[in-house]
Formats: structure tokens, C-alpha cells, sequence
């Protein structure tokens, strides 16, 4: 049975947690593309089949997207981080750092025993939970029960999502924004 009222202090208790907005949408308004997996494909966050839960290893883009339909809603987060100007790549490094930390932290809290209901998190840029990817070493997941995948992954337009959810994609000259979610079948 879902924990109703936890589910309801989530966007709240998230950013306490640290993120910088959070709320609910509903599952009809997540708006998915399966031409996302092409970005995935040009290989542009350098995951591309080296790490379990990025294509091509994280499943068919039909299949994913399908697989949405088993929530209800998504509480979709961000995180916005200042950097010393657009170039500051190690800035940006340690804000996705900082991201990926509270993103595993919710996972740890907010799971299908607390939540009382299933549950899937998704964050940003694939899988970071340890420093080398079990797929570069030809071996499975050390960690399939905390291995997340990214939006992307799942064909999510996340500039909607962030949209749908009241959000900015881009928060302004010499930030960098970071989004992540909890799909929630309660």
C-alpha cells in the first residue's frame, strides 16, 4: 500500500535534500522521442556501450518508453550549480558530482519499502555509481539494485519535463543544470 503521505512530501523533502526545485507531473505529460536514442548512438556523454544502463545494453528505446506507462507520475528535481563561466568544465564535473550524490542518496530513502509502491529513479547522463563501469571489464553489474540509467536513456525530452514541472532547463549565464526523477506507481 503507498505511503501517501510521505509520497506527497516529496518535492519538499527533496529540496531539503538539496535539490533546487522540485514537483509532480503527471505521467501523461512526460513526453518522450525515440530519435534521443540518436543522441545516445552519436555517443556524446561517452557512455555509449560502456556502461550497463546506457544503450545499446539498457534495452529496445520502444520498450522503455513503453515501460513509462506503468506510473502514475514523476517527481522530476534539479539542480543548478554556479560556475566561474561557460568554459568551466571541472565546475561542471563537480556539480554532476554533487547531482549524482543526491540522486543515490533518494534512492536509498525513497525506495519501494518506504514509498509503499513501485518505484523507478532516473538521472542524468547515465550511470555513475562506480568510477569504472562493470561493462568496460566484461562482467556484469557489481551493483544492479543501485545502477540507474539516465533520462535520455528512457527517450524522455527532459526540456518538457523540466517544463511540465515548472522548471527552467537553462537557469541562466555560468550555471549548469541537472534534472533527475522518481516515477512512481502508486
Amino acid at each position: 500500500m503507498a505511503n501517501n503521505e510521505l509520497i506527497a512530501q516529496l518535492p519538499e523533502r527533496i529540496v531539503e535534500k538539496g535539490a533546487f526545485k522540485s514537483a509532480f507531473v503527471p505521467i501523461s505529460e512526460v513526453k518522450t522521442d525515440v530519435s534521443f536514442r540518436a543522441m545516445c548512438e552519436r555517443n556524446v556523454c561517452g557512455k555509449y556501450g560502456k556502461c550497463w544502463t546506457c544503450p545499446p545494453d539498457a534495452g529496445n528505446i520502444n520498450d522503455l518508453i513503453n515501460s513509462l506507462q506503468a506510473f502514475s507520475r514523476v517527481l522530476v528535481y534539479q539542480t543548478v550549480s554556479e560556475l566561474e563561466d561557460s568554459f568551466d568544465i571541472e565546475g561542471m564535473y563537480e556539480a554532476g558530482n554533487r547531482h549524482n550524490k543526491l540522486l543515490q542518496s533518494l534512492m536509498e530513502i525513497y525506495n519501494e519499502s518506504t514509498l509503499g509502491c513501485k518505484v523507478m529513479h532516473l538521472g542524468a547522463g547515465g550511470c555513475k555509481f562506480c568510477e569504472r563501469c562493470a561493462k568496460e571489464d566484461g562482467i556484469p553489474c557489481r551493483f544492479p539494485d543501485k545502477a540507474v540509467s539516465s533520462l535520455e536513456t528512457y527517450g524522455i525530452n527532459v526540456s518538457e519535463l523540466a517544463r511540465s514541472g515548472g522548471m527552467k532547463y537553462i537557469n541562466g549565464q555560468d550555471t549548469v543544470t541537472y534534472f533527475g526523477a522518481i516515477f512512481i506507481a502508486d
